[in-house]
């Protein structure tokens, strides 16, 4: 029988949006069955914009054209997660956990506020403080997102989870209001820090705060 506090971590490099629902589908039924061990995949999307649960709210908040939308490459696909309408590309490093959360862990408010103390513990790695805003999701620097999270859980199963912006183009945010949110901007590492970062550099402390936010051993 796994292990209850063991992560394996699957680093995947870029993969298409449908693939990784389809990933993830895979290990979450693995998961409920107690077939693996809780794991942590990171990864990077081409060019794409998800869909919340509410996809129909969602996409009133893409601003841009299907026929512009199709002149950058940028697909749309509807998810089963939580959350608005989110942009996904390269250099943005997506976290998906597959992770059981009983039998101490069944709180799902705790849950996203975890992975928010996550992202919020890598951005201190460079040097800049990030936190919370009352009322939102995420971690911020300020009032720009650096991190967006929208997760599934089923049957105390998780996937979905965050996307942290590391070399994100970020005017491919222009295309939406992102998360719904119309007053605050985006950011990212590279940003802040005016310099490039590697994209494994980032994921070893994703990867280290990760185990320690949530008490697993890699």
């Amino acid at each position: 029988m796994p292990s209850n506090r063991t992560l394996v971590v699957r680093r995947l490099g870029v993969v298409g949006y449908a693939e990784g629902l389809e990933i993830q589908r895979a290990l979450v039924a693995q998961r409920i069955a107690d077939e693996i061990d809780d794991t942590l995949l990171l990864l990077q999307h081409p060019h794409v914009l998800t869909l919340g649960v509410k996809a129909g709210e969602s996409r009133t908040h893409v601003l841009a054209t299907p026929e512009r939308l199709a002149e950058l490459g940028v697909e749309i696909h509807e998810t089963g997660r939580g959350g608005d309408v989110t942009y996904h590309g390269p250099g943005q490093i997506v976290g998906y956990p597959i992770i059981n959360l009983k039998p101490d862990r069944c709180d799902v408010h705790k849950y996203v506020r975890d992975l928010e103390e996550v992202m919020i513990r890598v951005t201190g790695e460079y040097g800049f403080m990030a936190g919370r805003i009352e009322g939102l999701t995420g971690a911020w620097v300020v009032a720009e997102k650096i991190g967006a999270i929208g997760v599934r859980i089923q049957r105390w199963v998780t996937s979905h989870g965050f996307a942290f912006n590391v070399a994100t183009d970020l005017d491919f945010f222009r295309l939406i209001v992102p998360c719904g949110i119309s007053d605050r901007g985006v950011t990212s590492l590279e940003k802040l820090t005016g310099r490039e970062i590697p994209i494994p550099e980032v994921e070893d402390h994703l990867i280290r705060h990760f185990c320690g936010v949530f008490d697993r051993t890699l």
